[in-house]
């Protein structure tokens, strides 16, 4: 999977978000790119104009990077050759695995970084094969 990857990085910031209040839910949810119910509360990923307008904390803007490739879900290492990666040029991370690809999240400040250090992942990796 990781030879075939092809990261790309999508334009515009996101944030992580939080909150109990149900309401607030609902005006998030319809331009959330995801939303996950915990036990602490409802984690959103929203748009960072989204996010400032309903009156998130936007505190740490992040870019997502698209792994191309049509992951199945019961695959393994993606997810820790990603970090590792990412991990060795000190850039953190929040990865997500919807149906189709997994999302990479990273700082805004580091995102090109990030997608070169997974273009040479995917780089080393088709030179192994």
């Amino acid at each position: 999977m990781v030879a075939g990857m092809r990261p790309v990085l999508e334009a515009g910031d996101v944030v992580f978000c939080t909150t109990r209040d149900d309401a607030l839910v609902a005006a998030a949810a319809p331009a959330a790119l995801a939303l996950f119910r915990e036990a602490e509360g409802v984690s959103l990923i929203l748009p960072h104009a989204t996010a400032e307008r309903l009156g998130f904390a936007v505190d740490l803007p992040m870019r997502r990077i698209v792994l191309s490739v049509a992951s199945a879900l019961d695959g393994v290492g993606l997810t820790a050759a990603v970090a590792g990666a990412l991990a060795r040029e000190g850039i953190p991370c929040n990865v997500v695995a919807a149906f189709h690809h997994d999302h990479v999240f990273a700082p805004s400040a580091m995102a090109e970084r990030a997608l070169a250090a997974l273009e040479a992942l995917q780089a080393a990796a088709q030179a192994e094969s």
